[in-house]
């Protein structure tokens, strides 16, 4: 079952996503209709010949490695069915899963995140699994409820968390020793972790920054939010407005007169989702902004050692977030094979062993305790050590981000960008940055 890791196509995602819901929706099966009421073709992979369902991930060689290992699990279980897979890197994923599909070979089963969920389910793009929910064919009772919440879109279950992860500040633990410098902990206020950063900065003679400028993260400024009693979202509009937007611009700007973060050259870097980049492994900051479920791979790109902790704020702002889901593709011939093969990536003891803490915690609660002790690989370890101190302290989950999300995470690193090389003040760029949310979220 060979891999095909496609090349990294560096267009960026949006104008990809444009082009994959142009090729999709140009198909007689998808309709503009809503979730409600729509049905889906007989399942053809019920009768005796063989089965081969196509898989297509973003991710590095390590999860290559262990996702075609579990496929050939499940082909050991069910002979029938082979899969014919492709994976590349973020960058470009979804331009080309839109090739893909103007070509006519969308895949059955494809691994997405949330900033297309909610669009892909409404334009009726990936199966409702609703009803293999209900008759537990798909069976997500082990999952925490919140998990299972982040794969629903008007009460339709469109998706199923590949694994949890937590926004975490990843830190290189040998560099805070060599100057002796603490390490960033838990629950710091926004303040204190600025300051700790400057300390960094001066304590290494600005040879190294403390920390990146999450200014335009949506992950640090939706969390920053919660903190507050705020929301990012709160139904299909934004959940705040010019005065904390504002704040938080302003939060950093703070920072970087401090001298807590790198110059704008380097912050910009960080934009790319590509992981290489990531200051922390450059050697650039001491910390970096990430999703938990990274750890094993930015470890895997530096010799220094890296820990993990929580954003700055109360750890209930976080919540139990999908690292990306699982999706079936809904013109896919074998909907019943492709959803039993999600419910063995997601639920199956044997497959979690194998798969460990590469896409995050498992999302089953039952999985985790099956597979405890079975990770041996430090970086894993200590990721699934910091999901397992969140557990209690989890607040509520969030429903998916509205469509229009994936433009905004542009706009407010466009934004941000505006800021910190002076093209624009911090009332401008903010009033520039909410209109055009606003009307991405509108359209």
């Amino acid at each position: 079952m060979p891999v095909v890791p496609s090349p990294i196509d560096r267009l960026g995602a949006d104008p990809g996503r444009r082009r994959l819901l142009t090729a999709l929706l140009g198909a007689p099966l998808l309709t503009s209709a809503g979730l409600a009421g729509c049905s889906d073709g007989a399942d053809t992979s019920t009768q005796d010949g063989p089965v081969e369902l196509s898989v297509f991930w973003w991710g590095g060689t390590k999860r290559a490695e262990l996702t075609e290992k579990v496929l050939r699990l499940y082909s050991d279980r069910n002979p029938r069915v082979t899969f014919r897979v492709t994976w590349q890197g973020a960058d470009g994923y979804y331009e080309r899963l839109a090739t893909q599909a103007a070509g006519g070979n969308v895949p059955d089963l494809i691994q997405i995140d949330d900033a297309v969920l909610t669009e892909y389910a409404q334009r009726q793009i990936i199966l409702d699994l609703t009803d293999r929910v209900a008759n537990h064919h798909l069976d997500l009772r082990s999952l925490p409820e919140g998990l299972i919440r982040s794969g629903t879109v008007q009460g339709r279950t469109m998706a199923v968390a590949g694994g949890q992860t937590h926004a975490a500040v990843v830190f290189n633990r040998d560099l805070l020793r060599d100057l002796k410098v603490p390490e960033p902990r838990a629950g710091m206020t926004w303040a204190d972790y600025i300051a700790w950063a400057e300390q960094v900065t001066e304590t290494s003679e600005g040879q190294v920054a403390g920390t990146v400028d999450a200014s335009g993260d949506h992950r640090a400024l939706w969390l920053w939010l919660r903190s507050q009693g705020g929301e990012f979202y709160r139904g299909n509009q934004l959940g705040f407005g010019a005065d904390e937007l504002i704040a938080w611009f302003e939060l950093w700007q703070r920072a970087r007169t401090a001298r807590a973060t790198p110059g704008a050259a380097l912050v910009e870097q960080v934009d790319s989702r590509e992981l290489n980049r990531q200051l922390v492994v450059t050697g650039m900051t001491a910390a970096s902004f990430a999703w938990s479920h990274q750890l094993p791979e930015l470890q895997r790109l530096t010799k220094a050692e890296l820990g993990v902790v929580g954003l700055p704020g109360p750890p209930g702002a976080q919540w139990a977030r999908a690292s990306m889901y699982w999706a079936a593709f809904r013109g896919t011939r074998h909907p019943d094979t492709v959803t039993d093969v999600i419910n063995f990536l997601t639920t199956n003891g044997e497959a979690g062993t194998v798969l460990g803490h590469e896409r995050g915690l498992n999302p089953s609660l039952a999985v985790r305790r099956y597979t405890e002790g079975s990770i041996t690989d430090p970086a894993q370890q200590r990721a699934a050590a910091f999901g397992a101190s969140l557990a209690d302290q989890l607040g509520p989950a969030p429903a998916p981000p509205s469509t229009g999300h994936a433009r905004v995470r542009t706009l407010l690193v466009a934004a941000a960008e505006s800021i910190r090389v002076k093209r624009a003040g911090t009332r401008a760029a903010t009033s520039r940055f909410l209109s055009q949310a606003n009307a991405a979220l509108a359209a």
